[in-house]
């Protein structure tokens, strides 16, 4: 048999990759798995975002217009009822505290194994699946001013509290904060059930040994444990009070964000520019500017995340 080619042998044989190669492909596999989906989402998404930011500067008629820099922000920035809606957000915010301790007390209620606690954990749910839209007609019917809820007040003898919920400016974006606060607390809850589930029990157990009372165990021992998870939920809450409450204010504000401009928010003023006065421009710039903030908000949300990662690991 004849002697193989020092050649042959070099091509055949495969050139071992380097350690700093090796590396390098592993962290880009993931990346590359997930590939085919960022260009889906950035194909459905990326384009209308683009279009959304070149319309915020131009006078838009019909699918185009010419470019004019600044002025529909200038325009924007300069009306009343786009800082009104702005502080009506803001006011929305007051609903976060709120929030967070309605979601911690009835989780760590749950977590105590309350009888009954499985089916409870169900029902306070129950809120968050259903579709805004219908709890907030259902809502809606209860706060008129002859509904059930004034009903039962004057049942009471609290007709003094029997408000004109609906139709007076002065309650009616704090009516629709209660709705947000009963339907986005769900929420809480179960991630903040989910946070005591994987808790070390035994620390809780040397705590009632110890003779630490309720409140102390919860104080001392369960809330330090759940920050990250805490703020994960405000950052999360923060973000849905200005940019995801559109189908509050619609159903409950008839529409218009009444009565008068009393429920007014962002999303609704851009829906109005949009759809009522047509002006695309006008709903494009105030569109960047909800974007801006929002994507602001999404980097303590990641950062957020993180702790709650790291607390559970």
């Amino acid at each position: 048999m004849g002697r193989r080619p020092v050649g042959a042998a070099l091509i055949s044989s495969p050139r071992p990759a380097k350690r700093g190669e090796g590396k390098a492909l592993s962290k880009l596999k993931p990346y590359l798995y997930v590939l085919p989906l960022v260009a889906l989402l950035a194909s459905v998404f990326g384009y209308p975002l683009v279009r959304i930011f070149e319309f915020s500067f131009k006078l838009v008629r019909g699918v185009d217009g010419p470019w004019i820099g600044l002025r529909n922000y200038q325009l924007i920035l300069s009306q009343s009822l786009f800082w009104e809606s702005v502080l009506h957000n803001i006011q929305l915010l007051l609903a976060i505290p709120a929030m967070v301790v309605i979601s911690l007390l009835i989780s760590i209620l749950l977590y105590e194994r309350v009888p009954g606690w499985k089916l409870y954990r169900i029902i306070v749910f129950v809120p968050f699946v259903l579709a805004i839209p219908i709890i907030a007609v259902i809502m809606k019917r209860m706060f008129q001013f002859s509904g059930p809820v004034n009903e039962v007040l004057r049942w009471l003898s609290l007709d003094f509290l029997a408000l004109d919920w609906i139709g007076s400016s002065d309650v009616a974006l704090w009516t629709v904060m209660i709705l947000i606060i009963w339907r986005e607390s769900a929420l809480g809850i179960i991630l903040f059930l989910a946070r005591l589930l994987s808790l070390d029990e035994s620390v809780i157990e040397a705590g009632k040994l110890d003779g630490a009372n309720w409140g102390q165990r919860v104080w001392h021992i369960i809330l330090p444990q759940m920050k990250g998870v805490i703020e994960f939920f405000a950052v999360v809450s923060v973000i849905t009070m200005l940019a995801s409450v559109f189908a509050y204010v619609f159903v409950m504000g008839g529409g218009r964000g009444g009565p008068g401009t009393a429920t007014m928010v962002i999303e609704l003023y851009i829906f109005n520019a949009l759809i009522r006065i047509s002006l695309p421009g006008i709903a494009s710039a105030a569109s960047v500017l909800l974007f801006g903030v929002s994507v602001l908000l999404i980097f303590p949300m990641f950062r957020a995340r993180r702790r709650v990662r790291e607390q559970e690991g």
